[in-house]
């Protein structure tokens, strides 16, 4: 058999190939974004109580009411503005699922979605899978802020989404509120729809707010939120998360999230519901999180690397211009290889490959291992 691939560009993942790496030369792996720490033992009590109840069958299609209801009373008490639950929410199968469920239900060969590079890695060749063009607004260090005259620029007839992520992966950069009324501003009498990956939307730092999309009225109007239980809950192997957007857009999400996955896990829903019920359980995240991040720094701040700290994720980059010129790939594997520590090259999200010395490392790990990985780094 012959075929033509609908990816033949596509080279593994980059999270994959470093992670690979770390656990064959037994390195600290600081690359991959998941936590090395256990989730709370209520939520996974909460998971076996309802197996042990009976929730083993399948889910109605847009998630368990109660979980919805729970979501949208979320909304409300972080930000005055919420979703119906009888609509406007639908349970996914993590993230990643809700991003690719939004682009495939109304981008169509020969649109263009505009993509803020360094992007995580599920955009793009979601996109060109639908037959689209990515257009990439590059974004640049140190400040990885974003040049809206250059988006301007960029959006022309065939614009059907614009792609945002805040707080930004890799970057550990956060939209403003300016940020936010530019992008509304620009798709004002557009049909252009916005998707807003909000996944560490519970992972603020230093004062900030996060401002997500449900926060500015003509925006939410054109827009999905994609969100992620299992990175809020340090649970990323349940691979549970949801969408919110209004009524008009979520019919048409729900035509793909009906026939690609249909249902998700019916016992995580159940206790997920439950768990929600107590709003300390996401509110206590930013300051969790910030204590980890201030932590590495403190630990680091003596090494070579430098850095501005990161504004929200539990990722922070750091730029090693003053050790070598190696390219940041090169410079990554080698780090895996012969100091023991795993870590993330920028350059595979950057337009071209572009390689500015810069590496995301993961600080959602217990202090143990952000002590050995800082010795190590602190070493080089």
């Amino acid at each position: 058999m012959q075929h033509i691939s609908k990816l033949p560009n596509l080279e593994p993942s980059i999270f994959s190939v470093m992670s690979t790496l770390a656990h064959k030369h037994n390195a600290i792996n600081l690359s991959q974004g998941f936590p090395n720490f256990k989730g709370d033992q209520k939520l996974i009590d909460l998971v076996s109580k309802a197996m042990n109840d009976g929730y083993n069958h399948y889910a109605p299609m847009y998630g368990v009411y109660k979980l919805r209801e729970a979501i949208a009373n979320k909304y409300d008490l972080l930000y005055g503005y919420s979703y119906h639950p009888d609509n406007e929410i639908t349970i996914t199968a993590g993230a990643t699922q809700a991003i690719y469920a939004a682009v495939t239900a109304f981008v169509k060969p020969n649109d263009e979605v505009l993509v803020f590079r360094p992007a995580y890695d599920c955009y793009i060749p979601t996109i060109e899978l639908c037959g689209a063009k990515a257009v990439s607004v590059q974004l640049t260090y140190p400040g990885y802020g974003i040049d809206w005259e250059e988006v301007k620029q960029k959006i022309t007839s065939k614009t059907k989404m614009i792609i945002i992520n805040t707080p930004h992966n890799p970057s550990g950069t956060i939209f403003s509120k300016s940020d936010m009324l530019q992008l509304q501003d620009i798709t004002r009498d557009t049909n252009i729809i916005v998707l807003s990956d909000e996944v560490y939307e519970h992972m603020v730092f230093d004062g900030e707010q996060h401002q997500s999309i449900c926060l500015f009225p003509e925006l939410k109007a054109r827009s999905f939120i994609t969100a992620s239980f299992g990175k809020t809950f340090h649970n990323t192997g349940w691979k549970i998360g949801y969408s919110c957007a209004p009524k008009y857009l979520m019919d048409e999400f729900v035509k793909v999230h009906e026939f690609s996955v249909f249902s998700i896990h019916h016992p995580t829903q159940i206790a997920l519901a439950e768990y929600l019920k107590t709003p300390s359980h996401y509110q206590e995240l930013s300051a969790f999180f910030q204590a980890k991040r201030d932590l590495f720094l403190s630990l680091i701040k003596e090494s070579k690397f430098t850095f501005t700290p990161s504004k929200g994720t539990y990722f922070q980059a750091l730029n090693y211009s003053n050790i070598t010129n190696e390219n940041d790939y090169e410079f990554a594997v080698r780090l895996t290889k012969d100091k023991g520590i795993a870590s993330i090259p920028f350059s595979g999200f950057n337009v071209n490959s572009l390689d500015e010395k810069m590496l995301r490392f993961c600080f959602a790990k217990t202090d143990d291992t952000l002590k050995r990985g800082a010795e190590i780094l602190c070493n080089i």
